[in-house]
């Protein structure tokens, strides 16, 4: 099978290499194609990749593309990992907002909103250009955001798009590590949107332990919240590290003004990664890598593709279409839940009601993206302004009528309605 990877040069290939490498007995990948339109860094990942594969005795080829269609054609599946504007531009998503006393990150946010204006149009030029030689392949969508640009991909007509999130991966690992089992024991009632998703409950072979980790490791747990043991036994569920930007703003922004902000640090990590790769010594994924981020991102994709190739059926958490899952939310909505996984379709699963806490800022949020949505394809300062109001991290008229000129005037080369 040819795996493509559009985003090829990206630092975090090497991660699908090395999990290509660990379950080579169970995904039969005979061609690995990397496109990128940066030649330079597709050649130093391409090198890398290489000796990895051959290091860890895996047959398969690695190929080079700057053009999408030769990239595309063939593959069984297309991973797409994009970062429209480089890491330039995730630091301008992450200090505007900063400037008016709001969250600095690049996913949810300004930051957010900014990165879904450049991204979305790219997104769908690329999804249109692998459909044009290859219309049955699965598309992976690891592009940030990913909620956003999967309903955009969805709302195209793209049906054979999963969004994918290694968040799920990194909470069923961190709860087997406290209870010291395998994490293949381990099935979380896991809902939300992505990066705004709660663990309802942890179930070890059938059984919830979810209340016993609260009252015995809620220690233990919490670190991975960004919040305090005591607000994490309250609320009774597991949120996502998203989360504390939201219930500890504040809190976040007057830290972040004083100590800088995450694109710093993975700028200088990304250099030296990259100065790694490029040493024809190295043949297995630096320790570095597991500094920048996407922790289990090899595993959850790796996992997902076998499923799609299997149509195994398997449980995967994935962001899809919502139809019925969420009734409060829009059937196009893009949720993030548990989903049936077979080669021809994936459907989310049947989810519990979700109690009101949980609800309002799912709604919330979920209106929000509608909006940000509508800006990323129509474009239009009117549009953006209205998706920054409606944001629940912004939501004062004078700040987002400042955030959408600032942002507007640093993203003015990558927005073709602005040109």
């Amino acid at each position: 099978m040819k795996l493509t990877i559009v985003g090829g040069g990206s630092t975090y290939t090497p991660e699908i290499v090395a999990g290509l490498v660990r379950l080579r007995d169970a995904l039969d990948v005979t061609e690995l194609a990397l496109h990128d339109v940066a030649a330079e860094r597709l050649d130093v990942l391409a090198g890398v990749s290489r000796r990895m594969l051959r290091a860890g005795g895996h047959p398969a080829a690695v190929t080079t593309h700057t053009d999408l269609a030769a990239a595309a054609d063939g593959a069984g599946i297309v991973l797409v990992q994009l970062r429209v504007g480089g890491q330039d531009a995730r630091l301008s998503d992450e200090t505007i907002p900063l400037s008016c006393d709001c969250l600095g990150q690049e996913t949810t946010g300004a930051g957010g909103l900014a990165k879904a204006l450049r991204t979305v149009p790219v997104m769908l030029d690329v999804v249109e250009g692998v459909r044009k030689v290859n219309p049955d392949a699965w598309i992976i969508d690891f592009t940030n955001p990913v909620g956003i640009v999967t309903r955009a991909l969805l709302r195209a007509g793209h049906d054979r798009v999963a969004g994918l999130c290694s968040a799920a991966a990194v909470f069923q690992r961190h709860f087997a590590r406290i209870l010291d089992v395998d994490p293949a024991r381990i099935a979380l009632d896991h809902v939300g949107l992505n990066h705004l998703t709660w663990e309802r409950r942890v179930w070890l072979d059938g059984e919830d332990v979810l209340p016993r980790l609260l009252a015995e490791h809620a220690h233990r747990v919490a670190p991975a919240t960004g919040l305090p043991a005591g607000l994490v036994r309250r609320l009774g569920t597991v949120p996502s590290y998203y989360l504390h930007y939201y219930y500890a703003h504040d809190e976040v922004v007057a830290r972040q003004q004083e100590h800088g902000v995450r694109a710093q640090e993975v700028m200088a990590i990304e250099a030296e990664l990259l100065r790694q790769y490029a040493d024809e010594s190295v043949t297995a994924k630096p320790e570095l890598l597991t500094r920048r981020g996407g922790a289990h991102y090899s595993d959850a994709a790796l996992d997902l593709m076998n499923s799609l190739l299997s149509g195994d059926g398997r449980t995967h958490v994935l962001n899809v279409r919502n139809g019925s899952t969420l009734p409060f939310l829009p059937v196009d909505a893009v949720v993030e839940v548990p989903a049936a996984v077979t080669a021809d379709a994936v459907a989310p699963l049947p989810v519990d009601p979700v109690e009101p806490l949980v609800a309002g800022l799912i709604a919330h949020v979920t209106a929000y993206e509608d909006l940000a949505l509508d800006a990323a394809v129509h474009g239009g300062r009117d549009r953006v302004f209205k998706a920054l109001l409606a944001h629940p991290l912004i939501g004062q008229y004078a700040v987002a009528d400042e955030l959408t000129d600032l942002l507007l005037a640093a993203n003015r080369d990558h927005l073709a309605w602005l040109r």
